[in-house]
């Protein structure tokens, strides 16, 4: 198949029906609007269902029973909808049930805007509700990268029965990229049957019981240590990002998502000016990568957060370069964009103070 235009909205909702998905529900709120209308009109041709609940708190409850039946189900909301779906999602950790939401980012805090933003870095990855639970939650820069993350998105939340959170913001939900549907997936993983599910007892002896709720301290803390190791093996295993042009930069962007292009944009314009720029970027935001932050402390004389908030994903920058060098923050928020050449001044601005 050739490439074909398509909005951002629309296309995670396609990738979500090529990866298995056949099952959806949600609740409206803008920027992701589409994914509903878009849904509602191709699962019928596929045999799915499409739902719309009545409001954010039912919609994440209604992907709890159709992940615990073992189906893969896509649930999709921007910030304050994630918000009201917190207590869902903690339950759902805690029920171990597989499944993959979205949140096309607008801006807060509260009703706020709805233009895009990157605010909502501390719900997903500190997580958002209660108790100790991570997710891996996903930041592609690109629609087409968006539409490459779904099928692992999926994988991975079969794999370890956890949720998977992509995060998009709502630049990226309403632009149009060309995307190729059908570009050759990574093998698939070799994912554990689900004898977990509450399918009836036709292929297993007894009652399947989905719970997270355990009154007993004992069971309740050998339960979230089992979570942890699961949570350890994510880390070892599920780690993603691009490191781009950082073999000799003086100073290292980091930044995810459309953020990033624009950084990418930064560092060319930075380089017509003889200054030396890289960019790392977090496609993992958790776990969140170390790796590359060791590979480049020796050499760059220091890093900048570029982000689309007031300074959230700063904090994991500062741990990752753990005071070997100085670590500055530029964001924009409420809805605004960030733009190299602003971006490039703050740089300037930080070369001129570091030896």
């Amino acid at each position: 198949m050739a490439k074909v235009l398509m909005k951002g909205n629309e296309a995670l909702g396609e990738a979500a029906i090529r990866a298995g998905a056949r099952y959806y529900f949600g609740y409206p709120i803008t920027p992701q609007n589409e994914v509903s209308a878009y849904m509602a009109e191709r699962l019928p041709e596929v045999g799915g269902v499409f739902l719309q609940a009545e409001s954010e708190v039912s919609a994440i409850n209604m992907v709890y029973g159709a992940g615990g039946a073992g189906a893969r189900v896509l649930i999709t909301s921007s910030s304050p909808g994630i918000s009201l779906m917190q207590e869902g999602i903690s339950y759902i950790v805690g029920s171990e049930i597989p499944m993959v939401i979205v949140n096309v980012m607008r801006g807060g805090p509260g009703l706020g805007g709805i233009q895009p933003s990157q605010s909502d870095y501390f719900q997903a990855t500190k997580g958002g509700g209660h108790g100790d639970y991570h997710m891996v939650v996903m930041a592609p820069e690109s629609i087409q990268e968006m539409v490459d993350t779904m099928q692992d998105a999926f994988d991975i939340a079969d794999q370890y029965r956890n949720p998977v959170m992509i995060m998009a913001d709502g630049m990226m939900g309403q632009m149009m990229e060309a995307v190729d549907l059908d570009k050759p997936k990574k093998a698939t993983r070799d994912l554990p049957p689900k004898t977990w599910a509450t399918t009836g007892t036709a292929h297993h002896a007894g009652r399947n019981v989905i719970n997270s709720l355990d009154l007993s301290p004992v069971n309740l803390e050998k339960h979230n240590l089992d979570l942890k190791k699961k949570y350890d093996d994510m880390t070892k295993n599920e780690v993603r990002y691009e490191m781009y042009k950082c073999d000799d930069a003086d100073i290292i962007a980091v930044a995810y998502g459309t953020t990033a292009r624009i950084v990418k944009n930064t560092i060319d314009m930075a380089a017509r000016e003889g200054i030396k720029m890289g960019l790392i970027r977090p496609i993992s935001l958790w776990p969140f990568p170390q790796q590359p932050f060791d590979e480049t402390v020796d050499r760059a004389k220091a890093y900048i957060s570029v982000e689309m908030s007031t300074g959230q994903m700063v904090e994991d920058v500062r741990l990752a370069v753990n005071g070997r060098k100085p670590v500055e923050f530029y964001g924009r928020t409420g809805g605004m964009i960030p733009e190299p050449k602003d971006i490039l001044a703050k740089v300037k601005n930080i070369l001129g103070g570091v030896k």
